[in-house]
């Protein structure tokens, strides 16, 4: 298996804004698994802060930088006088406050009041924890109880896929508003012309629906793209979708030849109006180089930027009777009814 790492740094992901300390609403969101950053990233800098649902967080290697015995996920709030502590430092097993020193061990208990130190510190005197692990290259995180497992991507373990991750990709729009973008083929001749469609050949046959809970699957999507993989190589090939979750989907386009191309993709729900969409391309067949693969990936993310932070309201509406749907929407019918069943509330409308 060859994995490309991901790029530390990305120039379509701008800094967060500032966020205040974010009270759990109790959305559906907050039980399931949700990525926040990359590991390539958090074991550069071994703090690193981010936000979730509007939740500003630390996440930090308190292994000597080693990852395998995991990362952890805190309130990025020291519990003191609220600074943040991703402006702290990391010491081994140990972070300290960047304002007044305290120590905080794994697992977020305090131990030490630097301008005390004969104290011992309190119970009470502890960050917010909350549930994290590593998978696919990626540190995912869950703010409440875990209701569901991290979705599938099987391609990472399989040895006959070479994988390159592409993004973050920032979007100033909600979540399921990008989720729902990279469900739709018929797009494709109009925001991505030359590329992944062809405006003489918009037709989207109609195509195979099955739902069954979160899981919902199109297939049967035959498409002419005039580039479907940056080789510049046009090619008819069929689509299959999955969405695999709330903010995470894939796809498999496979050409005449049997030539599988895949991504998986999930968002960060950064806040209601703001999300990042992390992308791991998979190929089981010689093609592009990593860093073409990801320039071409930035490419057609460039395309979708502009036209989805454009959709109005910001937030996906759920209530089927507020927008017109055709034949070939029905995948994203499908997705809106799933979001609505569940209960989902933030990004939506």
């Amino acid at each position: 298996m060859t994995t490309e790492p991901l790029p530390v740094t990305a120039a379509a992901s701008p800094p967060l804004p500032a966020a205040a300390p974010y009270t759990l609403s109790g959305d559906v969101l907050h039980h399931h698994w949700l990525p926040v950053a990359s590991v390539a990233e958090v074991q550069e800098k071994g703090l690193l802060g981010v936000q979730l649902l509007g939740e500003p967080l630390v996440v930090a290697v308190l292994n000597g930088g080693d990852l395998n015995g995991g990362c952890e996920v805190w309130q990025d709030l020291c519990i003191h006088r609220g600074a943040k502590l991703s402006l702290g430092r990391v010491d081994g097993s140990q972070l300290h406050c960047p304002y007044h020193g305290w120590v905080y061990a794994s697992g977020g208990q305090c131990v030490k009041f630097p301008a005390h130190p004969e104290q011992t510190p309190p119970a009470k005197a502890a960050a917010r924890t909350y549930r994290a692990q590593e998978a696919y290259g990626l540190i995912w995180a869950c703010l409440g109880e875990p209701q569901a497992e991290l979705p599938a991507f099987p391609e990472w373990g399989d040895v006959s896929f070479h994988k390159t991750w592409c993004g973050p990709y920032t979007f100033r729009a909600s979540a399921p508003r990008v989720v729902e973008n990279f469900l739709d083929v018929a797009h494709f001749p109009y925001v991505h012309e030359g590329i992944l469609g062809a405006k003489d050949v918009p037709e989207i046959p109609d195509y195979d629906l099955s739902v069954q809970g979160t899981q919902i699957t199109a297939s049967g999507i035959r498409v002419y793209q005039p580039d479907p993989d940056g080789t510049g190589v046009g090619r008819y090939v069929e689509y299959t979708y999955r969405v695999l979750g709330p903010l995470s989907a894939s796809f498999d386009k496979i050409d005449e030849d049997g030539r599988v191309f895949s991504i998986f993709m999930s968002v960060t729900p950064v806040t209601e109006t703001l999300s990042r969409a992390w992308f791991a391309v998979a190929l089981n067949y010689p093609g592009l180089s990593g860093e073409a693969l990801r320039a071409f990936q930035d490419h057609v993310a460039s395309q979708d930027l502009p036209i989805v932070e454009s959709q109005w309201p910001e937030r996906l509406p759920l209530d089927l009777q507020a927008e017109l749907h055709l034949r070939s929407d029905r995948v994203a019918i499908a997705y809106r009814r799933m979001l609505g069943e569940i209960g989902m509330t933030f990004g939506t409308a």
